[in-house]
């Protein structure tokens, strides 16, 4: 006979309470990154471009052999295949040339920014009937203006984001490390 669980409040937290070593760890690891990070900026944007390339291999290699998988039309594995290949190729040549990488990543995030920044600012102005939609605009006109210094200046962005990311990672973990504390209790 199968137990049933019930998702009230009551019992997820009971569950996750029988766990909150899981919690410990990871909040322990999460600040010991942030540490690292704070401790080794310019070592950390190498070691998030390497596994950025090395993300793209993993995801051309299964894309390749998802191409070759059951109930796929023809022009799905073509595409599948060319999908893998590229991602391979990509994620070989981002391992390979570290810099580039790194440049390339900034780049696309300076752009991201400008063109998210954009959408939610037009779209805060055309919808009158939006709630908050002053917040939505300053946002939007943030994003933009973040995005803009980014690519004015990559060298200097990526060492300010590495700083921003571990000083937040070693604040997020002390956030999960108290909460495990709570949990246990």
């Amino acid at each position: 006979m199968a137990t049933r669980t019930r998702n009230d409040p009551a019992d997820v937290i009971g569950r996750v309470g029988s766990h909150w070593g899981w919690v410990l760890a990871f909040g322990i690891i999460t600040l010991a990154i942030g540490v690292i990070a704070l401790v080794w900026p310019g070592r950390t944007l190498l070691v998030i471009a390497v596994l950025f390339g090395i993300q793209l291999v993993v995801l051309g290699i299964f894309r390749f052999v998802a191409a070759f998988g059951p109930a796929m039309s023809a022009g799905t594995r073509v595409l599948y295949a060319l999908l893998g290949v590229l991602s391979l190729i990509i994620g070989l040549f981002a391992v390979r040339h570290v810099l580039i990488t790194l440049l390339a990543l900034v780049v696309l995030l300076g752009i991201f920014w400008i063109v998210s920044g954009t959408v939610e600012l037009f779209s805060a102005l055309s919808h009158k009937e939006m709630p908050h939609r002053w917040w939505s605009a300053i946002m939007g006109i943030i994003s933009v203006l973040a995005g803009f210094v980014i690519l004015v200046y990559p060298g200097i962005s990526l060492f300010v984001l590495t700083l921003v990311l571990g000083i937040w990672l070693i604040f997020f973990g002390a956030m999960q490390i108290g909460l495990a504390f709570q949990i246990r209790r």
